[in-house]
Parts: structure tokens; sequence; C-alpha cells
């Protein structure tokens, strides 16, 4: 049996960008899941997840370990408490962002369902990503949509 503690400090990545600071520690790889991805993830005071976004070809599960975060959401920002648990859906109205707005660190495990291709939608930013996995991962970009081109642009 494999098995993972929400409460231990086995940290296998960090994110040193101002304002999305946070470290992480693969779930699912952990204990083997293959159709289910899960990361720990704790925020410091005044960071945040990641940018506002969506997913198309995803759902995903937001856990409260610890602490209180605020989350983003289509119908406006809401203090979680520990224990709660919220589903972002596929599509805009799944859309959100975390946010450690207190003063002591945030626990909070991201579930997700594994799909690939994922495409992920970022509005505030008007932006699209695109996330392959496997031999593909290379191919993965993250674009603007104005730098959008006809279908046939390029072809003969």
């Amino acid at each position: 049996m494999k098995r993972f503690n929400l409460y231990e400090e086995g940290w296998e990545h960090e994110r040193e960008r101002e304002g999305y600071r946070w470290r992480a520690a693969s779930i699912g790889r952990t204990i083997g899941a293959s159709l289910l991805g899960a990361t720990l993830y704790e925020l410091p005071p005044g960071e945040k997840s990641f940018p506002y976004h969506y997913e198309w070809g995803a759902e995903e599960w937001l856990l409260v370990v610890s602490g209180r975060p605020i989350l983003r959401a289509p119908d406006g920002e809401h203090e979680l408490e520990p224990g709660d648990v919220v589903c972002f859906p596929e599509g805009p109205d799944g859309a959100h962002q975390v946010r450690n707005g207190s003063g002591e660190p945030v626990r909070i495990v991201m579930l997700s369902t594994k799909a690939s291709p994922a495409v992920a939608v970022y509005p505030d930013s008007d932006k699209l990503g695109l996330w392959l996995t496997g031999e593909a991962e290379p191919d993965s970009l993250v674009v603007r949509r104005d730098s959008a081109v006809d279908y046939w642009d390029g072809e003969d």
C-alpha cells in the first residue's frame, strides 16, 4: 500500500514567483494514481495559487486542509475553512483562483481528473493554455487569444 500524509513536510516543488509563491507535493503520483491527480499546496500569507482560470477537459476539486483561503469564483470571493470541499466543473462556471488573505500558511489539496490534452482559459489576461502529457509535453503552450490565425493560414 502506498500512502501520503497531508500534514507531513514532503515538498517536491516550489514556486517563487512574486504573488504566486507556494510549495507542493504530488499526492496522486506518490500513491500510484493514474486516473485522478491530486496535489497538496501550501501558500504563504498574501500569495495565490495560480492565475484565475477555468479548464476544458478536466474537473477540479479543492479541499481545504488548514487555514482560511479566499476563493475567487464567478459569483465573487468566498472565505473557506478547514474541511471545505468545492468542485470546479469544466468551463466558465468552474473558473477559480485561491488566495491566502490571512497571516498564517494555508494548505489545500487540488484534485483533478486527468485528461490529455487539457485546455485552460485565463479570462483576466485573455490567454489559452494547451497542456499535453508524456512525449507530447514539449508541444504544450500558452497563447494570447489575439494571436489566433485562420484555420487555413500557412497551408498550401
